[in-house]
């Protein structure tokens, strides 16, 4: 694996372009975004939770993904779940707080999906939402690319 990246940078070096840093991620009009890098598509009473192209790009390739039983509940701001990548493991932190009536089972075989396709096939859990006013806390689109920028900015 290493030797293959190292391939690559050296690759695109000669080129003058660069492997790592790939620009803005994708961020999503129509969804709330949360400070820890979870996103929400809210229809009526339910919210599809997964986590952002900003958090998976940061993680890197996606091994494992740690899914919460069906039927349990979950609160804004708690964890619930894990994603495991080659460089890390990350908790899932909940942006909403309800009950969970579906689990993207498809993550148990293809973890890939996180990264391929965050916010289609990669979704992580569907939630029956307890409070609908906690979406009014999250980021919109706008408010959560600048707090990307600024957060890759400290760093």
């Amino acid at each position: 694996m290493a030797s293959r990246l190292m391939w690559a940078s050296r690759a695109a070096s000669k080129l003058r372009i660069s492997v790592f840093n790939r620009g803005f991620a994708t961020v999503l009009k129509d969804l709330k975004y949360a400070d820890s890098h979870e996103w929400v598509k809210v229809e009526g009473h339910s919210a599809t939770v997964g986590i952002t192209d900003h958090a998976q790009d940061h993680l890197g390739d996606v091994v494992y993904v740690e899914l919460p039983e069906e039927g349990s509940t979950v609160t804004q701001g708690n964890g619930f779940g894990a994603v495991e990548s080659v460089k890390a493991t990350s908790d899932i932190i909940s942006p909403v707080s309800g009950k969970v009536v579906k689990v993207n089972q498809e993550l148990s075989d293809s973890p890939g999906l996180v990264n391929l396709s965050p916010y289609e096939k990669g979704w992580i859990i569907k939630v029956e939402l307890s409070n609908s006013s906690e979406v009014e806390q999250l980021m919109d689109s706008d408010k959560y690319s600048k707090f990307c920028e600024e957060e890759d900015a400290a760093h």
